[in-house]
């Protein structure tokens, strides 16, 4: 089956290509095989002619609804051939093939009450004609980026499967490239697994592995006298150009000497640190890298959730509600900001408040010992008391010190 997609202003102007008025030999009969009118106000034909479906604007209504919102050709066409050498297909097959394909490219996939209106068409033998407009029933307009890709793989599925093929299909699950892992043994050496064609076999040679084969088949070594650190950067720049070649590769994290640097393994490593915090001060320090006002990265993610909101208008001003949901998780973020705002300012207090009853203790506990000792032991006659006197209480623990940003 071969496809062929145009786009048009209104249905109307589709009547002479399909009822065969600019064509100088003759005219065609249309008929009408199918159709889904969605949220029509009124009983429309499913079968029979389709000039009411046509001419009365039933398609055109939902881009007519958003005004100036629609598209310059809000009308989308998509006419199906079949395999001349074939035996031709009934109008009931015809109909599937026409709803398969409006729900392949979603314009109007099964259960959707919002999808777009749509019309299956036929005026010649081996064709079908799926008339329908971009616009859904509750405004938003259809993407039609992909559906030249989505119809004709959809056609070549419908054709394999009525036999219209004598090759196989083949998918983007056929073409994947096998996944290659790079570990180190118990004993020491590295080696290479998955290595099943002959580009991976020469990218790892390239590396410095040695190719075996075996009863265990084919897999790369290198050598058990190789240094590890040198053995670890073999395996990272071996690695690097699997990756480059598009496969998959697992390394051990143990020889990736060059480990990704993401802001995921970045805050991965705070969380570490405040796991791994012994006090009020240390714990602090890490917060203010998440939580700093200026160059935290929680103001980061805020700052980036709202330039992807501001991006997605200006790339394309209809994907409001896309926009609107970084807009929210940014809005959002300013609010925990607010709230997080003097946090990191009481866990700093936390420190001199720790600090300051440390020492309270400490003056507390020399008083008691010197209160005891002077209830137990009495001063000889003639010899002068000695004075027990204690130094007033550090300036630190009279109260919270402010912290200095």
């Amino acid at each position: 089956m071969i496809a062929h997609l145009q786009r048009a202003a209104t249905t109307a102007a589709l009547i002479p290509a399909l009822y065969g008025l600019d064509e100088p030999h003759g005219r065609l009969r249309p008929r009408l095989i199918g159709a889904d009118y969605r949220g029509a106000d009124k009983q429309l034909p499913l079968f029979g002619d389709p000039q009411e479906v046509l001419g009365g604007g039933v398609l055109d209504a939902p881009a007519l609804r958003i005004g100036a919102r629609a598209p310059e050709q809000p009308v989308w066409m998509c006419s199906v051939r079949s395999d001349p050498r074939h035996p031709d297909l009934s109008d009931a097959q015809w109909a599937d093939v026409a709803r398969r394909l409006v729900t392949a490219t979603g314009l109007a996939p099964a259960g959707d009450r919002n999808g777009c209106r749509w019309a299956a068409i036929r005026n010649d033998d081996r064709s079908v004609h799926v008339v329908a407009t971009v616009v859904r029933e509750d405004g938003y307009i259809h993407s039609t980026y992909r559906d030249p890709f989505h119809v004709q793989a959809e056609c070549t599925r419908i054709a394999a499967e009525l036999g219209h093929l004598t090759r196989s299909v083949t998918t983007a699950k056929d073409h994947r490239m096998p996944v290659i892992t790079i570990s180190a043994e118990p004993s020491g050496s590295v080696v290479a697994t998955g290595t099943s064609d002959d580009l991976s076999a020469t990218l790892l040679r390239h590396a410095g592995f040695k190719q075996i084969d075996d009863w265990h088949g084919r897999r790369h070594r290198l050598p058990t006298t190789t240094p590890r650190p040198d053995a670890a950067a073999s395996a990272t720049h071996a690695a690097a150009m699997l990756r480059a070649a598009r496969y998959n590769v697992d390394l051990d994290p143990r020889l990736d000497t060059e480990p990704l640097n993401t802001a995921g393994q970045q805050i991965l490593h705070l969380t570490d640190e405040l796991r791994g915090s012994t006090g009020f001060a240390e714990l602090a320090g890490v917060l203010d890298e998440l939580l700093d006002p200026d160059d935290g990265m929680l103001v980061r993610l805020q700052e980036a959730l709202e330039i992807a909101s501001e991006q997605i208008t200006d790339l394309d001003p209809d994907r409001f509600e896309l926009s609107d949901k970084f807009g929210f998780a940014s809005d959002q973020l300013v609010t925990v900001q607010a709230e997080l705002g003097e946090a990191v300012d009481e866990v700093q207090r936390a420190v001199s408040s720790t600090a300051g009853t440390a020492e309270v203790r400490a003056v507390d506990d020399l008083r008691t010992s010197a209160a005891l000792a002077r209830s137990t032991t009495a001063p000889a006659p003639g010899v002068p008391a000695v004075s027990t006197r204690l130094p007033p209480v550090p300036a630190a623990a009279a109260g919270p010190v402010g912290r200095a940003r």
